[in-house]
């Protein structure tokens, strides 16, 4: 699930707003070595989660064979992100590399606590001590379009990596991105392995190929849309799009709204699965439209979700990220099979009262009618607050300290058979820019 909703938003006013020299990006290349730049994103997470009622199927067990039973999970993690680009070879054609490091270390964790999906659990129930991952990819730019081969993070929602937890997911694969007709942007992409956040194993999501293509246009500077398609082999077939508009009222005050809409297919291998278990094939079409109004430093914002068709809204062997839905919030999506939720939220922006870098956030889902197999009205809300403050200046600049709660209730086990819990995220994080 993602935290970056409105990101669509952000690029409706980039897209629409930017403008094209008449020079490439390639033309104003100064070299590998004078291009280059290199960041260290450090992260300091805890996470406790509560489960409130025994969900389906009891409580896990603490270790394989172990009858104790747990139903707290809390861990805290420092990780390490590192991510080295350098810039382009001067010429025609530009070659570059990227290259990502990626270190996560248990600071408080035990047997009877683990499971938060922070650090990699060994046979024994416990978190490792540590864990790391990384790789490489190379580049190529010609005038304004980049051809990417290797290890790299994908932000297209038909195939997003994710990053709630303590380190990202990361693919590896093939990707062009091209930005050679104003307010245009094409991307495609050919992955055939990611590895998940608490893992170090190469494709330890199991994915066996995703191939996509897709754009997003700005028509004004206000209305952006956005048109893609996946194919993930032996799972689905995934078509994506978007209409975004925003228009400002006045200097303090301004509109948006955002649609969403995915239609999904059973393909390969999981539709023949399907057929031989019988079981659900997916053919789900699932949208949202939220709407925003921004008034000085308050936001209101508005959203309904729903799902239509068979099965679950399916996501997560194409990327943890790849659900660019108005009500996939903190813990829930809200995505099962024929659901329909409503989602009421406010933010506010502190420095309209002279306090830059402070935000508050909370917001409220409810959803229902969804069909878990035992009841086709199954219910399910969720309730998230969120505080963040980021230093403006001085040595800690840049330095976020967030703190985030949730709290999910369904006695229907709408959440893949999950029970009731309670959430509590606390996170401080550094972007520290080396070159």
């Amino acid at each position: 699930m993602r935290v970056m909703k409105w990101s669509m938003i952000a690029l409706a006013v980039s897209a629409g707003t930017s403008q094209f020299a008449i020079a490439s990006s390639q033309d104003d290349a100064k070299g590998f070595v004078e291009d280059s730049t290199f960041s260290i994103n450090t992260r300091l997470l805890y996470f406790s989660r509560d489960i409130r009622n025994e969900p389906a199927g009891g409580y896990k067990p603490v270790k394989a064979g172990s009858t104790e039973k747990k139903s707290i999970s809390e861990e805290t993690g420092l990780g390490f992100n590192a991510l080295y680009q350098s810039g382009f070879t001067q010429g025609t054609i530009g070659v570059g590399v990227d290259v990502i490091g990626l270190l996560g270390v248990k600071l408080d964790s035990g047997r009877g606590h683990a499971g938060t999906g922070l650090f990699p659990n060994g046979a024994d129930g416990r978190a490792q001590d540590d864990y790391s991952k990384g790789g490489a990819a190379v580049k190529f730019r010609f005038s304004d379009t980049v051809l990417k081969i290797g290890d790299q993070y994908t932000t297209a929602p038909v195939f997003a990596s994710d990053d709630s937890r303590l380190l990202p997911e990361l693919p590896q694969g093939v990707s062009i991105t091209s930005n050679e007709i104003k307010g245009l942007k094409l991307e495609g992409g050919h992955f055939t392995a990611s590895t998940a956040q608490a893992q170090t194993y190469h494709d330890s999501l199991g994915l066996k190929e995703t191939n996509f293509v897709g754009g997003v246009y700005a028509f004004t500077p206000e209305l952006t849309g956005s048109l893609y398609y996946a194919k993930t082999e032996d799972y689905w077939k995934k078509t994506y799009a978007n209409i975004n508009w925003t228009h400002a009222l006045s200097k303090e005050q301004s509109l948006a709204f955002d649609f969403n809409i995915y239609s999904t297919k059973s393909d390969g291998l999981g539709l023949q699965r399907a057929e031989k278990d019988n079981t659900t094939k997916l053919d789900n079409r699932a949208y949202s439209l939220q709407g925003a109004y921004t008034i000085d430093a308050h936001t209101f914002t508005l959203a309904y979700q729903k799902v239509t068709g068979d099965g679950d809204y399916g996501y997560g062997v194409d990327g943890g990220g790849t659900i660019f839905l108005a009500n996939s919030v903190a813990r829930s999506d809200f995505n099962a099979e024929g659901e329909k939720s409503w989602q009421a939220r406010y933010d506010l922006n502190m420095a309209t009262f002279g306090i830059p870098g402070l935000s508050f956030m909370t917001r409220y889902v409810t959803g229902s009618g969804a069909d878990n197999g035992v009841t086709n009205n199954a219910k399910e809300w969720e309730r998230d607050i969120e505080a963040k403050y980021v230093i403006q200046s001085g040595p800690a600049k840049d330095l976020s300290l967030r703190v985030r709660q949730a709290t999910y209730r369904s006695s229907d086990g709408v959440y893949y058979g999950s029970a009731s819990l309670d959430e509590l995220r606390l996170i401080a994080q550094y972007p520290l820019n080396i070159l």
